[in-house]
């Protein structure tokens, strides 16, 4: 790719009498329903991240869960997910790359089938959990096959429709999920995804090929495997379920994160020490791979966490409906397709991706500072810009970094690199969930104190509203006690919304800071025009 980032990955002088076969590109409507069919089953699994979480009161009413049983639907599929996308290259080469995706498809269609069929909340974890499994398959492998169906020269170009689907799938999920369950059951959750997969399955089985050259596996790494986990499962599980048990007050919260430590530590040193691991961690020798999987890591915290945070605080302090609030996402959504379409002629002409992904960065603070300036009487007017914003921003930081993640890589190795990169943004997303959890668990009681000191029968402003409030009820035909009393929790319900929108507006000008720190990382990632990375990738 011409002037793109810079770590000479070019051919070793012990390399150069080897000559590089050449490589065949997928042509007109066979590309395009390659590239459709693998960016359509990337946004099933994304979507399918976020969009039961609207409908989760209703599943437990439905199969009579409580709340700390239900969020289990959602962690198992968090689970699966992450220990199976770092290791989607490895299962990749062992069944060949056609084989192990087409199946990804089916394990993940069958399993929401079953997910939608289930009527008892630990067969449908189970499940969600066979579906994380299947969809953690298909989404580094879909990358992988994406980028390979583009030469180097159109490689923004596969970025672009790749990274359109990351952000698209998060940002839809709560769409569909609020839609789907205002208007119909839960269970048609999951079953929207079986004709899609069906589909799928099927143009997988017709156009996607193994990668030319690699060589099946004779050992498999599973010491690699089982460290990997425990270490990330055990970790993944801290992310989901700390916030619900209290963190480190809890005592299974304790053995979970010292079974990550030791999990994640004989991890390392295991990959690190054979010639045949599961996780090529040695990747991570190119200083730049290294930097762009540190900022999609960031990237995960930033997407995710402003995709959480936006309609708990619509819905709880605005008062919108999963309906509204997910229509709205909408003109957002469509301002990062510009955007990508647009950074990727950037990125073609040789602009220095440095000065883009910053811009990108700023793009997004910005976005969460004006965020953090709502009141109570905030509506779609005042949050469109700032979306628009945000969208347009998401994708000049986004599309950099996908290239800076598999640059200079081909075959098995961008393969290994789009695992890494992907469970890293799948990570930041869950630490930026959690980090936001425990921010607005312990502002809001302190939020609430401050304004309750305020409210008091002495102070005018207080006994004229208790006053008017009480007047109002009692004229509705309420008794004298029962006006007084709905007063009071009328007052009280105005305080509630008060603390909750305070507290939701200093947790977007906290994300809005962390952002910022980001800039010194993009700043240390080695770019310069005059050098060329030879990024070949094979179909």
């Amino acid at each position: 790719m011409e002037d793109n980032f810079s770590e000479k990955n070019e051919i070793s002088p012990h390399e150069s009498p080897k000559k590089i076969p050449e490589i065949k590109y997928p042509q007109g409507i066979e590309k395009w329903l390659l590239v459709i069919t693998a960016i359509s089953c990337a946004m099933l699994e994304l979507i399918d991240t976020t969009i039961v979480n609207v409908a989760l009161r209703e599943i437990s009413g439905n199969i009579g869960a409580t709340t700390t049983e239900i969020a289990w639907v959602v962690t198992s599929y968090g689970i699966a997910n992450v220990i199976i996308i770092p290791l989607s290259s490895m299962l990749s080469n062992l069944f060949g790359r056609k084989i192990y995706f087409t199946s990804s498809v089916i394990i993940f269609t069958f399993a929401s089938l079953m997910c939608g069929l289930s009527d008892s909340l630990w067969v449908l974890v189970f499940w969600r959990f066979i579906q994380g499994i299947g969809g953690g398959g298909l989404l580094s492998t879909a990358q992988s096959i994406i980028l390979g169906a583009f030469p180097p020269k159109e490689q923004a170009t596969g970025q672009a429709i790749f990274g359109l689907g990351v952000i698209l799938g998060p940002t839809f999920g709560p769409v569909m999920g609020g839609f789907i369950t205002d208007n119909f059951s839960w269970h048609w959750i999951f079953f929207v995804n079986v004709p899609i997969g069906a589909i799928a399955a099927i143009l997988a089985s017709r156009y996607v090929t193994d990668l030319p050259g690699v060589q099946k596996l004779k050992k498999i790494d599973w010491w690699g495997i089982i460290f990997l986990v425990i270490g990330i499962g055990s970790l993944q599980f801290i992310l989901e379920e700390g916030s619900s048990e209290d963190w480190f007050e809890s005592a299974e919260i304790v053995f979970f994160f010292t079974t990550a430590v030791l999990g994640i530590v004989a991890f390392i040193v295991r990959e690190l020490s054979i010639d045949y691991p599961a996780v090529n961690l040695r990747l991570y020798k190119s200083f730049n791979l290294a930097m762009g999987n540190i900022m999609n890591f960031v990237i995960g915290m930033v997407i995710n966490g402003s995709v959480f945070i936006f309609p708990l605080f619509t819905q709880v302090a605005l008062g919108w409906t999963a309906t509204k609030q997910g229509a709205f996402m909408i003109p957002g959504a469509i301002a990062t397709s510009v955007g990508m379409i647009v950074v990727s002629r950037f990125l073609n002409k040789g602009y220095n991706p440095k000065n883009i992904m910053i811009i990108g960065l700023l793009m997004n603070s910005c976005f969460l500072f004006m965020l953090s300036f709502s009141g109570p009487d905030s509506n779609e007017t005042h949050f469109f810009w700032p979306f628009i914003l945000r969208g347009f921003g998401t994708a000049l930081m986004m599309m950099p970094i996908l290239g800076l993640a598999v640059a200079g890589l081909h075959g098995k190795d961008l393969a290994q690199a789009t695992g890494l990169s992907n469970m890293l943004r799948q990570m930041g997303g869950a630490v930026g969930i959690a980090i936001i959890n425990i921010y607005l668990n312990r502002s809001t009681a302190d939020i609430r104190g401050n304004l309750i000191g305020n409210v008091s029968n002495y102070n005018d402003a207080t006994s004229e509203r208790l006053g008017a409030f009480t007047q109002m009820f009692s004229q509705a035909g309420y008794s004298s006690d029962q006006a007084t009393q709905a007063a009071y929790s009328m007052l009280d319900g105005i305080v509630t919304k008060q603390q909750m929108l305070v507290s939701y507006n200093q947790g977007f000008g906290m994300l809005g800071f962390a952002v910022l720190f980001c800039i010194p990382i993009i700043l240390l990632i080695r770019y310069n025009k005059k050098d060329k990375i030879q990024v070949v990738n094979e179909h």
